[in-house]
C-alpha cells in the first residue's frame, strides 16, 4: 500500500484505512508511538497496561514451567 502525506492545517498527515485500522484494532482513540531509524517509520499502538501485566504474567507462568527445557532447546 502506498500512501502520500495530506495537508492538515499546518502539518501533513496519513490517512490510514479502515480495514488496516480494524486489522490491529485500533480506534481514534488509542494512543499510537511513533518510532524512527532515521529511514523507516514506525506507528505501535500503546496497549493498555492490563493487557501487558497478563502477558508478562504468562511469560513468568511458561518460564517457570518450562524454563529448563526451553534452555536445553535453545543449546
Amino acid at each position: 500500500m502506498v500512501k502520500t502525506l495530506t495537508r492538515h492545517g499546518n502539518s501533513y498527515a496519513v490517512v490510514i484505512d479502515k480495514p488496516v485500522l480494524d486489522l490491529l484494532n485500533i480506534t481514534p482513540q488509542t494512543p499510537l508511538e511513533i518510532t524512527t531509524d532515521g529511514q523507516t517509520l514506525v506507528l505501535t499502538p500503546m496497549r493498555s497496561t492490563g493487557r501487558q501485566r497478563k502477558f508478562n504474567k504468562a511469560l513468568v507462568e511458561t518460564n517457570r514451567a518450562f524454563g529448563r527445557a526451553l534452555r536445553k532447546l535453545g543449546q
